[in-house]
């Protein structure tokens, strides 16, 4: 599923014009980035959880030429999907 489906079945559901829904879904998604980086997280409540973690520098190896490198520390964005959420998918099947 694409952003633009996402804005028709919402356009559908809630009887909005599309080009309203995909204002507030892009206004959703540039809210998220921007809060991310500013450092918080953001919690939804029976959904998921976005945060920020930070990944430690390491030791790397470039595969075509075998030489180790060194990966930096870096901080990187994560979600994590509630109980309520993982239950809610847990039995279904997957549409190709």
């Amino acid at each position: 599923m694409t952003k633009a489906d996402l804005v028709k079945r919402v356009s559908e559901s809630t009887g909005i014009i599309r080009k309203d829904v995909a204002a507030v879904v892009d206004a959703l998604f540039q809210s998220v980035k921007d809060i991310l980086a500013e450092g918080h997280h953001i919690e939804l409540r029976g959904f998921g959880t976005y945060r920020l973690k930070t990944r430690k520098a390491r030791m790397g190896r470039n595969p075509k030429t075998d030489e180790q490198v060194h990966v930096p520390e870096r901080t990187v964005p994560t979600f994590k999907f509630s109980r309520d959420f993982k239950n809610s998918v847990k039995n279904t099947k997957i549409i190709s």
